[in-house]
């Protein structure tokens, strides 16, 4: 599976290498949200959180569907500010109906999920749509759903403000040392870019990203399999320190292609018995059992919504996660009339920093 980006007739300067404060933010409560992606981070997280005021904590807990699985599109910005308030400034400007439907493709779970003309803003079918799919996510995800589609303004205005408090509690502390690092990897692959030309700096970024042949295309190993163009407004690399291991692609119709990469060192993988890496890497021979676990590294998902997302049967999709339950890569625990499948992200780290990177990038 890949993600192609056109970028036929970009000129030189259309391709950025540029830090954004807002884009750093949002992998950092994206760390919190999901700890066991950052086995290396942990014990940062664990002390931000028994740091936080109760009311902080939980308002990162209503509104976690914008970075868990993945990233709302205006929290990763195409035109980074050099403050985090300018950023947030640029936020506020976009429209409600731009805002609510980037919101609501993360809060549904997938970026496969979009919400066409016109938006569940306006529109009874999509909005119903939204929320059903909203719903089998979790109560959490429901509720935020419903008040964002019932006081989009009055959402906006708590989402801002609780970056705001965010940066207060900890971002502050963490971007003063963390744009040392940024800046270190843009120097050099601003370097790179204008003495050896966007191959190099692609290949410096991941080998999961490279320049195709003929020049035209960037070509990134991701879970879909899209093409897009980066003509007009071209496209933004971000570094970011606490991205490691993913990489974080913008490509939603009607917003500029954003590519946020890791920089930091990758963390050394953990032994593990040769049983246990010969039963789990016989259930990875699969290329479907694969691609369920790179569709869970999102979060929890039920056998309806892989079926549905690989256009696969549920029994076929039911016997596949049979095999990673017993391999002990996958827990099952039911939330009403759902049965949710959840990557067992201890255990796959254990089998290496290659085969991670791989599966939640």
């Amino acid at each position: 599976m890949t993600l192609r980006i056109d970028i036929a007739g970009l000129p030189s300067k259309g391709l950025r290498f540029t830090a954004s404060p807002l884009a750093e933010l949002t992998a950092m409560l994206h760390v919190l949200a999901e700890p066991g992606h950052h086995p290396q981070l942990a014990g940062w997280a664990a002390n931000v959180w028994t740091g936080l005021r109760p009311e902080l904590a939980e308002r990162l807990r209503e509104a976690e569907f914008l970075w868990r699985s993945s990233r709302a599109d205006f929290l990763v910005p195409a035109r980074p500010r050099p403050t985090l308030a300018e950023e947030l400034d640029d936020v506020d400007r976009i429209d409600d109906e731009t805002y609510v439907t980037a919101a609501l493709i993360t809060t549904c779970g997938s970026n496969r999920v979009h919400f066409a003309a016109p938006s569940p803003l306006a529109d009874a079918t999509a909005r119903e749509r939204a929320l059903d799919l909203a719903q089998a996510r979790g109560a959490r995800q429901e509720a935020f759903a419903e008040r964002l589609l019932a006081d989009p303004a009055a959402v906006r205005a708590r989402v801002r403000d609780t970056l705001e408090q965010c940066a207060e509690a900890f971002f502050d502390d963490a971007w003063a040392g963390v744009a040392v690092h940024l800046a270190t990897d843009l120097r050099l692959k601003n370097d790179l870019l204008k003495r050896q030309g966007i191959g190099a700096a692609l290949a410096s970024i991941s080998g999961a990203v490279t320049l195709a042949p003929d020049g035209n295309r960037i070509i990134v190993d991701k879970l879909q399999d899209t093409a897009i163009a980066a003509h007009g407004n071209g496209i933004t690399f971000l570094p970011s320190v606490f991205g490691r291991p993913h990489l974080v692609v913008i490509h939603a119709p009607g917003w500029q292609p954003v590519v946020q990469y890791p920089v930091a060192e990758p963390s050394p993988s953990e032994p593990v018995s040769l049983e246990t890496v010969t039963l789990r890497l016989e259930a990875l021979a699969h290329p479907i059992r694969l691609r369920l676990l790179r569709t869970l590294a999102r979060g929890p998902h039920t056998t309806g919504e892989l079926a549905h997302a690989w256009e696969l049967s549920p029994p076929e999709v039911s016997r596949h996660l049979a095999v990673l339950r017993r391999a002990g890569l996958l827990t099952a625990r039911r939330h009403g009339r759902y049965v949710r499948h959840t990557l067992n992200l201890p255990d796959l780290t254990a089998l290496g920093t290659d085969l991670l990177t791989a599966v939640l990038r």
